[in-house]
C-alpha cells in the first residue's frame, strides 16, 4: 500500500486495562476511502482497537497505551496534541444509537453550528444534505422538529450517521452498528456504509462474519489481542494463511 493510500497506521500498539493486556503489538495499515472490517471472536480486542483511533480509551480508568497511531502522517499519541481536533476527524457510531435529547433537525444542526458557523441558511442546507445522504430526508422532512426519540431504532441509527458526517470527519468508526437492528434496518445501514466510503474511510467492527464478507474491502482479524491476519477481503476470506483464520471461517472458533 502506498503511503498516500493509508489513512491510519499503528506501530507497536499495546493496550492494557488494570495491567491485563488487551492489544499486543498491533502493526497495521488501514486504507483510505475503503471499508475495513475488524473481525474476530468476542473479547479479542476489536472495540478496543477501534476506540484507540480517536483516543477514547483514555477516558477509562487504569488504561496503559504504548506505541504509535499515525493519522495523516502524524502520531496522534504525541503529548500536547489537541484531542478534540483528533476526534473531529473521527465520527463514531455505537452499537446502540444515542440521538441527542432534542429534535431531529437539532441533532444534525448541533454539529454543523459548532464546526461551520451559525449561518441559518447554511445550517438548514447542511441538515437537508446530511439527512438525504443517509436516506432519512423523505421519512422525516415533515416532522423535523419532533423529538429524535420518536424515531424507530433503525432511523435513530441513520440519524446518528447523519450527525457524524455533518462535521465532515475523515473517518467513520462503526462499533457493531447493526447489532441492535432488525434485518431490514441493518441492511439499510450496510448499504449506507458502502455508499459513504466514496467520501470517508469506514472502519467497521462486526461480530457477524457474513456481514464482513458482504461489505469489506479490507479485513483485520484479531485473536486474543493480536493481529493474526490482515489483507484484502477476497484474499483473507478465500485464501486464509493462518490456522486461526481458517478455524474462524469454518466456525470452529467464534
Amino acid at each position: 500500500m502506498s503511503k498516500s493510500a493509508i489513512q491510519i497506521e499503528t506501530r507497536g500498539l499495546n493496550v492494557s486495562f488494570h495491567n491485563s493486556p488487551v492489544l499486543k503489538d498491533i502493526n497495521i495499515e488501514i486504507p483510505a476511502k475503503q471499508l475495513t472490517a475488524i473481525i474476530g471472536p468476542s473479547g479479542c480486542g476489536k472495540t478496543t482497537l477501534l476506540k484507540s483511533f480517536n483516543r477514547l480509551l483514555e477516558i477509562q480508568e487504569d488504561v496503559k497505551i504504548s506505541g504509535e497511531i499515525i493519522v495523516d502522517g502524524k502520531d496522534i499519541m504525541t503529548s500536547g496534541l489537541n484531542v478534540p481536533d483528533i476526534r473531529k476527524k473521527m465520527g463514531l457510531i455505537s452499537q446502540k444509537p444515542y440521538p441527542l435529547p432534542m429534535s431531529i433537525f437539532e441533532n444534525v444542526a448541533y454539529g454543523l453550528r459548532i464546526h461551520h458557523g451559525k449561518n441559518p441558511k447554511k445550517v438548514e442546507e447542511g441538515v437537508h444534505h446530511c439527512l438525504q445522504e443517509v436516506g432519512l430526508w423523505n421519512e422525516v422532512k415533515d416532522r423535523l422538529h419532533d423529538p429524535a426519540s420518536r424515531l424507530s431504532v433503525g432511523q435513530q441509527q441513520r440519524l446518528c450517521l447523519a450527525r457524524a458526517i455533518a462535521v465532515k470527519p475523515e473517518v467513520i468508526l462503526c462499533d457493531e452498528p447493526t447489532s441492535a437492528l432488525d434485518p431490514i434496518a441493518a441492511q439499510q445501514i450496510e448499504r449506507l456504509l458502502l455508499k459513504l466510503k466514496k467520501d470517508f474511510t469506514v472502519i467497521l467492527v462486526t461480530h457477524t462474519l457474513r456481514q464482513a464478507k458482504r461489505v469489506a474491502d479490507y479485513v483485520i482479524f484479531l485473536y486474543f489481542g493480536m493481529v493474526v491476519e490482515h489483507g484484502l477481503a477476497d484474499q483473507v476470506f478465500n485464501d486464509p494463511k493462518s490456522p486461526e483464520m481458517k478455524a474462524y471461517l469454518s466456525g470452529e472458533i467464534s
